[in-house]
């Protein structure tokens, strides 16, 4: 795992030298290019003045904030140089709160903090056990990217995480959220039924179907079309409309009659795209034949 930035994370007089990693994996995602359906072409994008028309280029592109509709405040890249937050290369922690302070809607991107050589490992071990025995997470902030971002230092396993958040300003009130008034609370029979249908259905995160299935099908779709095989496709079967206290009666009923069990991976490929053929008539999407 190749690092992404090195400095130190900083409380008060302490500084403990760190290698920050990526920890969302980028390389599985499946990205799809845009071609010309005629001669599958890659399909190129021009930067083009709106106003004339003319394609243009990148040195004469400037940046402007539209604070009118068509009036713009220009903003050139030495403007931008005065504002600059000067770089420390460290994660300044501000303070030690509880995990449960943090609102869920501020989490943002993950990454590892691993420690910088073995003069930091004594120093980061530290750090990550009093947090792991107080319960406390660390809240600071760093420049990257020449923008200061918020961040939390979680202990995990037997690591760190730095957690980027979200400013409050950048995060919008759930109060916002339209029909939230009409979604009152339910009657004491309901609660009780929903309450005693999610006792039935508590396990833990190892049991729980985590495997992205969505992803499995398009890698199979994709691996069959370069070897020139039929896709072969189905509709799942949507499910009919309940009212909540038959849905809850139903669930109830289900629930009790097997245990919860982890997902089996030939349960979870009926949920999903699949080049298998089913027992039912199949439809068949014929291969384009090439010119």
């Amino acid at each position: 795992m190749r690092s992404i930035w090195k400095g130190h994370i900083r409380f008060l007089l302490v500084a403990i030298p760190v290698r920050i990693y990526n920890a969302i994996e980028t390389a599985e995602k499946i990205q799809f290019n845009q071609l010309h359906r005629d001669d599958y072409g890659p399909i190129g994008y021009d930067k083009r003045c709106k106003k004339c028309g003319q394609v243009v280029a990148n040195d004469q592109i400037t940046k402007g904030y539209q604070y009118e509709p068509d009036r713009y405040a220009i903003v050139e890249p030495e403007d931008i140089a005065k504002v600059k937050i000067k770089t420390t290369k460290a994660v300044d922690i501000i303070g030690f709160v509880d995990s449960s302070e943090i609102p869920v809607t501020f989490y943002d991107s993950p990454y590892y903090a691993g420690p910088d050589g073995p003069v930091s490992e004594k120093p980061y071990a530290l750090l990550r056990e009093v947090m792991k025995q107080t319960g406390k997470v660390g809240i600071g902030k760093v420049v990257l990217r020449d923008r200061e971002d918020l961040v939390a230092v979680f202990p995990h396993e037997n690591g760190l995480v730095l957690q980027k958040l979200h400013y409050p300003h950048e995060v919008r009130s759930i109060k916002d959220v339209p029909e939230l008034e009409g979604a009152k609370k339910p009657d004491k029979n309901e609660l009780k039924l929903a309450t005693t249908l999610v006792e039935q259905m508590v396990t833990s995160m190892s049991e729980i179907d985590t495997v992205d299935h969505y992803h499995q099908a398009l890698k199979k779709l994709i691996e069959s079309k370069i070897k020139g095989k039929k896709i072969v496709e189905f509709e799942v079967e949507e499910l009919p409309r309940l009212d909540i206290m038959s849905a809850l009666k139903k669930s109830l009923q289900a629930s009790s009659r097997k245990p919860m069990v982890k997902a089996t991976t030939t349960a979870a490929k009926k949920k999903a795209l699949t080049l298998v053929k089913p027992a039912a008539k199949p439809k068949v999407v014929k291969r384009r034949k090439a010119s």
